[in-house]
């Protein structure tokens, strides 16, 4: 019972970490106190220049192996169910994973790389989630010193400073991905709610006016909101309207119905875009991942496979035609009634950690169709 308690508040930390802050259904004073680090936040030593052409320094990365938890394949229930696999891709794809919170620490603002289990939980989600783009050539991981998540609880220079910390760290790794994949290879970016916010980061500052743009086939910031209005014009690339589009970008988040998303829209509308301007009501940039398109329903027959997981994470099987997927007018993906995914349900029926094993195989799908698209574009 303990070691399920311990998932449970591990997962609540990831919604934090996406900027939703359910953790306001409880007084603002104790989750500061449990949560957000009472030390001033110490400036980090920079990592070495090579740090990343350590192997140790990825979870996922060429030449790991068996071991790497990124080609996890997982095995399907009722094969006679499922719908059939795409092709192989013909060209090769390399992909950046950026994976989400793993660290609960409220003694430090960042994440140290030897944190067991930290690092262990991080395995966990590369291996849930980073699976489902297990057909590129090449999938990097990076191991990075995460903010804690008092650093999104927290309106202060150190959480601040704890947040470009670990940037500093995931900008490195980029750096050093980009510089060993091939130039003529194109690249799919991904990230999950932490990993998500700094991936857009990278979008605004590095890549929206470079020539790296040209070599993105896609891009999956899931669960962080987007704003039509105040975030998607800075980030130098359009959202995907078609199954068949490349260099586009894909962003989700799910709810079960009937949704409670009351302190999620509380704090998006005052949050303020990447435009400078408050969020308010603006809609949520909402990618059906069961039609690859803006917004629309998809009935759960769409759906050609939910990574349904074991109790402990450990390993899963694919389950088709489970859940729906319905965007709704705010931009929220509405998957219907609560399917049976585990423990870690967040408060409103907010389906946030599963977010990607919802849709496991059409994200494979996804991902398949949108490399080939890039190959074969003008």
């Amino acid at each position: 019972m303990a070691r399920k308690f311990l998932y449970f508040i591990a997962f609540l930390i990831i919604l934090a970490i996406a900027g939703f802050f359910v953790l306001r259904i409880w007084s603002q004073e104790l989750t500061e106190f449990v949560f957000v680090p009472r030390e001033e936040f110490v400036e980090q030593a920079p990592l070495e220049q090579n740090a990343y052409q350590d192997p140790a320094m990825w979870f996922s990365r060429p030449g790991i192996g068996v071991s790497d938890p990124a080609r996890w394949q997982p095995a399907t229930r009722g094969q006679e169910r499922s719908i059939p696999s795409p092709a192989e891709p013909k060209t090769d794809f390399a992909v950046f994973f950026i994976h989400p919170t793993s660290f609960l620490d409220g003694s430090m603002w960042n994440a140290p790389l030897d944190d067991a289990e930290s690092q262990r939980i991080a395995k966990i989600y590369v291996r849930g989630m980073a699976s489902p783009f297990n057909q590129a050539s090449e999938i990097w991981a990076p191991r990075y010193r995460q903010a804690t998540m008092g650093a999104f609880l927290a309106d202060s220079e150190d959480a601040a400073q704890a947040i470009e910390a670990a940037y500093a760290d995931v900008k490195q790794a980029y750096d050093f991905f980009l510089a060993t994949v091939d130039a003529d290879t194109p690249i799919v970016l991904v990230g999950h709610s932490q990993g998500s916010l700094h991936l857009l980061r990278l979008l605004r500052e590095e890549i929206a006016a470079s020539e790296v743009k040209s070599r993105l086939a896609a891009v999956y910031t899931i669960g962080w909101p987007i704003s039509v209005e105040h975030d998607l014009p800075a980030l130098g690339m359009p959202p995907c309207a078609t199954a068949q589009q490349s260099g586009c970008i894909l962003s989700w988040s799910s709810f079960a119905e009937p949704a409670g998303p009351k302190q999620v829209l509380d704090s998006y509308r005052l949050s303020t875009g990447f435009d400078g301007e408050l969020r308010g009501d603006s809609p949520i940039l909402c990618t059906n991942p069961l039609t690859g398109k803006i917004g629309g329903e998809a009935a759960k027959e769409l759906n050609a496979g939910t990574l349904v997981p074991e109790d402990n994470f450990s390993t899963g099987e694919l389950v088709p035609g489970e859940v729906p997927a319905r965007c709704d007018e705010r931009g929220l993906l509405l998957i219907g009634p609560p399917p049976e995914m585990g423990n870690y349900v967040l408060p409103g029926n907010n389906y946030h950690v599963y977010d990607i094993p919802l849709f496991w195989k059409n994200v494979q799908q996804d991902v398949s169709r949108r490399v080939e698209s890039w190959t074969t574009a003008p």
